[in-house]
């Protein structure tokens, strides 16, 4: 085998034959022999961590399974092996927190909520043994390939855990469990309107089974159901009142519909109960951030900390304010979480990016792109993302979406939607900022019904005689295409105020201009756009909540703003006039101009409020939240330029976009 030639499943099955065995000499004989990218590939590492603890060397067994899950820190199984090293050794406060990570990265790990449930004290920890034992329960009474299903789920390999539990759900149909189950693939799938069908199912099965209305509600709020997802924790949180839990559902929901007075209220309520809760801090923080309030954000972030170093959402999040800047001793604490060896999955990818902000703001940029660089192979990892997709779909979207195609003036003829689009980081949430300052604009979130319609139109493009998506386009009537319009402005009601005109910043719709042209007619468009230097490295450093897959790799990021420019010139070819694109350097650059192009665009008066927009209260929920509300600042226009040592890759693959916009460099 080369360098170049990627693990061979057939070797390492071999060596884990032996293993089932109780061949460890001959295993470990094995792994010796195979070269190094088996060696070094994740089962590889795994399976020399087994064999080494089974000959009872436990000191290279800690080093090899330290070594695994530093590469690979949301491998459950890792965590688990350790769990096991440290039991065996007599090590039990260190088992038991390794078994705790193994639990969290894969709740489907029997064998570590039992070794938590063997190696806590009942009597100190009478309710963290409670809730280990109910979760033993649970998982024992899952029928075999479900729980089969749920552990290939959790360990990224979606399908075969759907293929799994599909299989038994043709002959147990009713199964509410593998309903969750098949929910939870379909949502991981992006398909959310599939997940929610299930799981409102499951709940009409099994009305009395929280967990299947939980899942219910959280999907509810994953699809911008706010009102009916605040109302099923309503009526759930009224079946057991005190549960912090339930509290914590409710008040989440609460906060999705403006209601921070009661989502407020509902954290402080669990935090007397549970004064040491980092999540509920951490949430609260959340809450106080969204309604500009950033001093108490502060504050509860750090209460965070204070109660678990270890929980770095708290550490990222004070860095994700973007004015807050950490003290030396703050620093040197994250410094020291980076050399924990049990720091693992998402809590190390925060930290990474936390600690990429901190050596920004003390100019110390080489060890900050260090830092950033790290958080991002982290996160790859963790994703499935082919830039090749993106490319395919972009190439189906200009073959697709011709002049003819909108020849015929169809859908629903309401004026009322401004699209914002663009990448992330482009500046989208400044132009929201200042619509949204303007008397007859309302502003709401990143709205996902765009791409819901578009996942319906996809998912007619698979049936039998059917045409793909976005082919499916011209097949569809005007009758259709108005249906699919009133939908969208009958979805999205609930999250305006009284304006005649709202935005929906969704960046990811200018994949999908087609679809709005041909079902909106009438909305307007703008593209929000950014130096491509600076969008790319400013979407590179930047840790989202969801979604942006691309952004965590300097050439993939490249190649999506490829084909977004590619894709941005088809429209204005095929649909001249209908985009307004907006650099953001120009709005830093002349303020008014720009905002008075936009009001023009979109038929409306100048106000000058549009000008004051940093002054107009509203909640944000972007990273740019609190950088919206300061006047206009041009310091962040060449940021990148600071790290320019280290963006070869990234000019290297944005070719002459990068020689457009930046021959000086």
């Amino acid at each position: 085998m080369t360098d170049t030639q990627t693990p061979s499943p057939e070797g390492l099955a071999a060596i884990q034959a032996l293993i089932q065995q109780g061949n460890i000499p001959g295993a470990l004989s094995a792994l010796d022999q195979l070269d190094d990218p088996d060696r070094e590939s994740q089962m590889g590492l795994y399976m020399r961590g087994v064999c080494l603890r089974h000959s009872r060397q436990a000191a290279d067994a800690e080093r090899f399974l330290l070594k695994l899950i530093e590469g690979f820190p949301s491998y459950g199984r890792g965590f688990q092996e350790l769990g096991h090293l440290y039991r065996d050794t007599l090590r039990n406060a260190e088992a038991v927190s390794a078994y705790a990570t193994a639990c969290h990265l894969n709740p489907a790990l029997k064998a570590s909520w039992l070794g938590q449930f063997k190696l806590l004290d009942r009597a100190r920890s009478p309710e963290r043994v409670a809730q280990i034992e109910e979760r033993l329960n649970w998982l024992q009474s899952l029928a075999p390939p479900l729980l089969a299903s749920l552990d290939m789920l959790h360990e990224g390999k979606l399908l075969k855990a759907e293929h799994l539990c599909r299989s038994y759900m043709q002959k147990n149909p009713t199964d509410v469990e593998g309903m969750r189950v098949l929910a939870d693939i379909a949502q991981r799938h992006g398909v959310l309107e599939d997940a929610e069908f299930l799981l409102e199912s499951a709940v009409a099965f099994a009305p009395e089974n929280q967990k299947a209305r939980i899942d219910y509600i959280q999907t509810l709020g994953k699809r911008q159901r706010y009102q009916q997802a605040t109302e099923a924790a309503r009526e759930l949180l009224a079946s057991d009142p005190e549960s912090p839990m339930l509290q914590s559902l409710y008040a989440i929901q609460s906060m999705q519909l403006g209601d921070y007075e009661t989502a407020l209220e509902l954290f402080d309520k669990i935090l007397q109960r549970l004064p040491g809760d980092p999540v509920t801090h951490i949430s609260r923080g959340h809450a106080l951030k969204t309604g500009g309030k950033a001093d108490e954000a502060i504050l509860a972030y750090r209460a965070a900390i204070d109660a678990q170093p270890l929980h770095c959402e708290a550490w990222y999040s004070l860095a994700n304010l973007k004015t807050y800047r950490f003290q030396d001793s703050e620093l040197e604490t994250m410094l020291q979480l980076d050399q924990h060896p049990q720091l693992a999955g998402q809590d190390r990818v925060y930290l990474q990016f936390a600690l990429g902000k901190a050596f920004e703001d003390r100019e110390q940029y080489e060890r900050s792109f260090q830092h950033y660089h790290k958080g991002n192979g982290l996160k790859k990892i963790q994703l499935q993302y082919r830039a090749e997709g993106t490319t395919s779909e972009c190439d189906a979207q200009i073959a697709a979406c011709t002049s003819e195609l909108f020849q015929q003036a169809v859908g629903a003829p309401d004026p009322d939607p401004i699209f914002v689009v663009g990448l992330p980081r482009a500046g989208s949430t400044l132009l929201e900022q200042i619509l949204s300052s303007h008397s007859q604009i309302d502003g709401t979130l990143e709205l996902p019904n765009v791409l819901s319609i578009s996942g319906k139109l996809r998912r007619m493009g698979q049936g039998k005689d059917a045409r793909p998506y976005p082919q499916n386009l011209a097949d569809l009537s005007p009758e259709q295409l108005q249906a699919y319009g009133e939908e969208y402005i009958r979805d999205t009601r609930i999250h305006r105020q009284n304006a005649p005109f709202f935005i929906d910043k969704m960046p990811n719709n200018f994949r999908h201009i087609g679809l709005i042209r041909l079902m909106l007619p009438n909305a307007k468009i703008i593209d929000a756009r950014r130096d491509p230097m600076a969008c790319c490295f400013s979407g590179f450093k930047q840790l989202f909540a969801e979604g942006q897959m691309f952004s965590y790799d300097l050439e993939d990021v490249a190649r999506y703003y490829r084909d977004y420019v590619r894709l941005m010139n088809h429209w204005d070819a095929v649909l001249p006039g209908y985009v307004l694109r907006v650099q953001h350097e120009d709005v830093v650059a002349d303020l008014e101009t720009e905002v008075r192009r936009m009001l023009d665009f979109c038929g409306l008066p100048f106000e000058e409020a549009c000008l004051q927009f940093h002054k107009t209260e509203r909640n944000v929920r972007t990273p740019s939240s609190e950088q919206v509300r300061q006047p206009v600042y041009a310091t962040g226009l060449e940021q990148w330029k600071h790290y320019e040592p280290w963006l070869g890759p990234l000019k290297t693959a944005l070719g002459d976009l990068y020689s457009e916009r930046a021959p000086e460099s």
